[in-house]
């Protein structure tokens, strides 16, 4: 059906905006495994967020730095994109929805560029009419797919293989340490 997919990934400025606005206090707007994993964890920024005097800093490869509010957020579960995306009004997209935008609109994913995984609102599930090979291929697919969501895109940890919109990347939902982002879509019409 169609759909409207963000040109970019959520920005920084924007996430912080979520969290001004009581995102993360906020039950109605989270799943509730993801609302269990809030008030289980403490969770009232992405991982690596530190504030210090009414700035935020956030702990990276290079050390701690301030926040650039026009990079993508990164190291957010799934379950505060989903969070997130309730209360940006949109949601997650497919993975399908995901994949053809990609392919269609290659100069706005430059996976590489953004240097961020970006969830999806599907699960980690074989393909209509797959079936495992024998061997470690069947034990990895039967093994994984159980409660995992699927990221696209690619990271600046991802091999160059790998980062290509027909690429399945998948964690459990609660998971924060990949350099995981997303990106907005909507129904159109």
């Amino acid at each position: 059906r169609p759909f409207r997919m963000a040109s970019t990934p959520v920005r920084n400025r924007e996430w912080r905006e979520f969290m001004q606005d009581g995102g993360y206090a906020t039950a109605s707007l989270w799943l509730a495994d993801g609302w269990e994993w809030v008030k289980r964890e403490g969770w009232s920024a992405p991982l690596h967020w530190q504030e210090r005097d009414d700035d935020w800093l956030q702990m990276t490869l290079h050390g701690l730095l301030p926040i650039d509010p026009e990079a993508p957020v990164c190291h957010v579960s799934y379950f505060e994109a989903d969070a997130y995306a309730r209360w940006a009004g949109k949601r997650l997209p497919t993975e399908f929805e995901w994949e053809h935008a990609a392919t269609r609109r290659r100069d706005a994913f430059h996976a590489l560029d953004d240097q961020i995984w970006q969830w999806t609102s599907s699960a980690f599930d074989a393909y209509p009419g797959f079936k495992p090979l024998p061997g470690a291929i069947g034990e990895y697919n039967g093994k994984f797919m159980n409660g995992q969501r699927v990221l696209r895109g690619g990271s600046l940890a991802t091999p160059a293989g790998h980062a290509r919109p027909s690429y399945r990347n998948f964690f459990q939902p609660e998971k924060r340490w990949q350099f995981s982002g997303l990106r907005l879509a909507e129904d159109d019409g």
